[in-house]
């Protein structure tokens, strides 16, 4: 029965070219809208890793890559050699488990708050403006949060200086960018980040809610001990992802946001590297940076998937 279904060789064993043909023939129509995706990640993601080879050499643009000379870790012993090396990975770390913190559990919460209420217009409601930040562009978030912080004309210091207190200088305070950055994110991209919990929430087996009604939970243990199971492989996966690109933080919001003031914690190394290579024209330094900064969050996705999945099971691989 098995030979009838599989296409055997010559010594009557399966190969995975004749397998992989066999499926292709089965599903051609999937396998034709996953090539422009596949295409995509070729073109723009996997053939330019052949540029960080200029990490490794003096690039000049003349000579272009494969005639520039080889400069082996000179780039990388420069940058950890430069007394501001450290402050821009330690304000990288510090950003990016400041967004983690905020931005991971905050869509969870509000999943779980919405799946408790019932189809109407107020949840509805939330949805729509919950939602809908996330569509605005980075360029006009921005521009908001400098239009309503502003030390002048700002809406927040018109407010305060009308209750008797001093208006304040929000962006040109250090300490303050850190927050502003990331509960400006959090307003943005919860509301859009809950849609896949609650994805996962609608799948949850509805006969556990009857079950635990039957046996007299209450609406807080329905959900710590029925939906935050049911969605626990999402919630590993989407934490991997997140500690996976710790180091990755959005480069132009950060950059948009900066000015002399607040350039001792918003100094990143995306926007290091953005100055560094493109406004002084230094590639193969800059180029060095940022594989640094690629190969850590590597080596954060392996250890963060291999203890996730030790502990729940759940990972990406």
């Amino acid at each position: 029965m098995n030979q009838k279904l599989r296409p055997l060789n010559k010594r009557g064993k399966v190969t995975q070219w004749q397998l992989a043909k066999k499926s292709f023939r089965k599903y051609w129509q999937l396998y034709l809208l996953i090539i422009p995706p596949v295409l995509y990640f070729i073109i723009f993601k996997y053939i330019p890793m052949a540029g960080a080879i200029i990490a490794f050499k003096d690039y000049n643009v003349v000579e272009g890559i494969l005639g520039s000379p080889w400069a082996g870790f000179k780039h990388f012993e420069n940058f950890f050699n430069n007394p501001v090396a450290w402050d821009l990975i330690r304000n990288t770390l510090f950003l990016s488990l400041y967004q983690l913190a905020v931005t991971f559990p905050l869509p969870i919460i509000l999943a779980l708050a919405l799946n408790e209420i019932k189809d109407g217009v107020f949840k509805r409601s939330v949805q729509l403006f919950t939602y809908a930040p996330y569509f605005i562009s980075t360029v006009v978030i921005v521009s908001m949060i400098i239009l309503m912080l502003s030390p002048r004309t700002g809406i927040i210091n018109s407010f305060a200086e009308l209750l008797g207190f001093d208006s304040i200088n929000f962006l040109g305070n250090a300490d303050m960018f850190r927050s502003i950055f990331v509960w400006s994110d959090a307003w943005q991209l919860t509301g859009y980040s809950a849609i896949i919990y609650l994805a996962a929430l609608a799948g949850v087996d509805r006969q556990q809610y009857e079950a635990a009604k039957m046996d007299g939970a209450s609406r807080l243990q329905r959900i710590w001990n029925v939906d935050i199971p049911g969605i626990m492989p999402a919630i590993v996966i989407l934490l991997v992802l997140s500690v996976g690109n710790l180091m990755a933080i959005g480069f132009e919001k950060v950059y948009l946001l900066q000015n002399p003031l607040n350039l001792s914690t918003s100094e990143i190394l995306q926007t290091y590297v953005y100055k560094m290579g493109i406004i002084n024209a230094n590639f193969s330094f800059s180029t060095a940076v940022g594989l640094f900064n690629s190969i850590v969050n590597l080596i954060l996705l392996v250890i963060v998937n291999a203890v996730a999945k030790r502990i729940s099971g759940n990972g990406l691989w």
